[in-house]
């Protein structure tokens, strides 16, 4: 995906930066894809590439993964409609973009960007069930805005979003597939440290 020279912060899905547009397109189209049932629910089709490997890899996801999604609760029970951003934040920065020593994040991992999507959408489905819906254009518009300040840096220095799409879209050849178990294992690394994190908190 092409991308502009200059990015507008703040602009989310009408900025004129492609990219950071792509990034809020993600979060609003996925936080709305969970909370209308996913893919027995009532979205039509995706409404790009990025947006449909998105909701793929999701998909999927909870297929290989239940269990990621079967612990969330217990981290969001005590969650509110005024602290459902900051947690979910909260959790992005320690367990998938954590500051180094030297005041850098580490380095950018395609599994590291779809997890933050993931959670997101499961945080989204928490308020839903909780009877919270009036917080969920806050969540999409967090998300949009995390993403803009935190992953598309890299991303940019990435070439753009192309290389999410070409490792969660979905694929049918052999070559795909052994790309795709390679992906699954660091997502599977990913799901365990998860996993960790939810019982130091319980």
């Amino acid at each position: 995906m092409c991308q502009s020279e200059v990015a507008e912060p703040g602009m989310g899905l009408k900025s004129r930066d492609p990219l950071v547009r792509e990034a809020h397109l993600m979060a609003y189209d996925y936080l709305e894809y969970v909370t209308t049932g996913g893919a027995e629910g009532i979205m039509g089709s995706a409404p790009s590439a990025c947006t449909a490997a998105l909701r793929h890899a999701g998909d999927e996801l909870l297929t290989r993964f239940p269990i990621f999604f079967k612990r969330w609760p217990r981290v969001f029970q005590n969650v509110t409609a005024t602290t459902a951003c900051p947690m979910l934040i909260s959790i992005l920065d320690d367990h998938f973009f954590p500051v180094t020593s030297r005041g850098r994040r580490r380095d950018l991992a395609w599994s590291a960007v779809l997890s933050v999507y993931v959670l997101a959408g499961q945080m989204a489905l928490h308020c839903q069930e909780k009877g919270m819906e009036e917080v969920l254009p806050e969540l999409k518009a967090c998300v949009g805005e995390y993403v803009e300040r935190v992953v598309c840096p890299d991303i940019r220095d990435k070439g753009g979003w192309s290389g999410f799409v070409s490792r969660f879209g979905a694929k049918l050849d052999w070559e795909v597939q052994v790309k795709k178990v390679c992906s699954w294992t660091l997502m599977a690394l990913t799901v365990c440290i998860l996993t960790h994190f939810i019982w130091r908190r319980t």
